[in-house]
Order: C-alpha cells, then structure tokens, then sequence
C-alpha cells in the first residue's frame, strides 16, 4: 500500500507516555463469541495478524488495547511482538475473565486476582512491563473502586514498574470521574450516538488526565443511515476534544484500518467538517 506515517504521537496528559491519537483494538484477534459487531467475522491467522500490525505501525499507531477478556489476543501478541516492542504502548486489563467454551465472562476484582492477571498478562506477552493497566470495570464502577481498593492496586504495581501507568475502563459518569481523581487513565464511550460520558472527558481536560475513547465507531453500527462520511463525523467528535488522548478502533480488515487513519488524520489536521 506504500504507507508512509501519517499519525503524530501526542503526550498523555499527566504522564509521560506518547501515544498515537488512533490505537488498534485486539479483540478480534483473539475472540470471536459474545462480541457485538454487525457482521461476523473470522480470526485472522499469524500472517494476517502479522500484517495488520505492520500496517498498523507503517500508519503511526503505537498503541494496542488488549485483555484476559479477549479470547487470546495476549498470548498471539507476545510473539508477535518481538523485536518491535519498544515501538508499541501495549494497554492491557484486570478483572474481566472470559471462558472461550461458554462464550461468557466473570468478574473478579480481589487484590490477589488483580496480581495473579498481571503476571499472567506479563508472560503471555512477553514482556517485563505493561504500559497501560485498566480494569474492565463490570458497570459497577464505584463498587468496583470502593470495596476493593482496586485502583490502589494498581498504583501498587505501578511503583513495582510491573506497569507504568494505571486506569480504569469505566461505564459510568461518576466511576469515570472517581478513577480520573484516583488514577491516570480512564477508558471511556463516546461516539455519534453516545455522549453520556462527555463530562468524563471534560473532567480529564481540567484536571490533565488520560482520556482513551473505546467504541468511537460505535463498534461498526456508526456508518449506517448517517448523511455525512460517518467515520470522518466521528473522528471529528472525538479527536475535536482536547481532553482525548487516542481513541481505540478494534478493526482486522487492512483496508479499513487505513482508511480509518486516513479519516482521523485528515480530522486532525483540518478541524471538523462543514454540513
């Protein structure tokens, strides 16, 4: 495809991570039941996998958004990954586990699981430290925070070096909030059709925390029915606030992830578009 980079890191506020405003969502790499897109699809092999990421980087992307919860996603990106791991932020998760058999998942949120999950994340990975550590919050998110302390966990291994920055993936405006107050990142929706959690992000801006969006297409639904280029419209409502550090697009179709970037860096460079 003749890529050249097209996409300029841009700081984490209040850390000291640079990260690309598009990162590359792994779900389908590893899972393929109990996920909510509008067309099925099939996990692509090593080599498909292996191309998409080269892609992913050739276009400017460094970050990776992954978890226990999907399917084996760590496991493949570990070998994959060699030799090119100081390019990638890799963004992991604790709590959510997922059964491949059942197609369901579980949560656990204990201090001694938290451990277990990023130990096991670190060798599934192959590496000695995760950039990016969030919990896959259940909707619960306060309950999550307050009962198990969980976010102090993570501070815990932050100071450890086992993860250089921490967070939660976060479903409620309040949760979102508390983790901003408490940690680094928060994980939050937003997109066309959902802007529920836009104080989330307002809040990071004023307070010079880390804000990644995740179903910034809706997971797929966005383009359907919308006048203007929907992809381009979204990128324009997400990337257009300041409070966004990057914003996570789970695609493993090469053509859509480049035309994705293409979208968001076009967004970047020329502001929203006119209707």
């Amino acid at each position: 495809m003749g890529d050249s980079v097209l996409l300029t890191l841009r700081k984490i506020a209040g850390t000291d991570l640079r990260v690309s405003p598009v990162g590359l969502g792994t779900v389908k790499l590893g899972r393929d039941k109990g996920v909510k897109y509008p067309t099925g699809f099939t996990i692509p092999d090593d080599q498909q996998a292996r191309r998409l990421l080269d892609l992913s980087r050739d276009l400017g992307i460094n970050l990776l958004d992954t978890a226990p919860a999907y399917g084996n996603s760590e496991e493949r990106l570990g070998p994959l990954l060699q030799n090119q791991r100081n390019h990638w932020l890799i963004c992991s998760k604790v709590g959510e586990e997922f059964n491949p058999q059942t197609g369901e998942s579980h949560f656990n949120f204990t201090p001694e699981h938290v451990r277990f999950s990023v130990e096991r994340s670190l060798k599934r990975l192959q590496t000695d430290v995760i950039d990016i550590l969030l919990v896959h919050s259940d909707g619960n998110d306060m309950d999550v925070i307050q009962r198990y302390g969980i976010l102090e966990q993570l501070e815990l291994l932050k100071s450890e070096g086992k993860i250089r920055a921490g967070g939660m993936s976060t479903k409620t405006i309040e949760g979102g909030i508390e983790t901003l107050k408490r940690s680094d990142i928060a994980m939050v929706t937003y997109n066309l059709d959902y802007r529920e959690e836009l104080p989330v992000i307002d809040y990071a801006l004023a307070a010079d925390k880390g804000i990644f969006i995740k179903k910034a297409l809706a997971s797929g639904h966005i383009s359907q029915g919308a006048d203007t280029d929907p992809v381009r419209a979204s990128f324009d409502l997400v990337l257009g606030h300041p409070g966004v550090s990057s914003a996570i697009i789970g695609t493993i179709n090469p053509d859509h992830l480049h035309a994705n970037v293409v979208a968001a860096t076009e967004s970047l460079s020329e502001g929203p578009q006119k209707n």
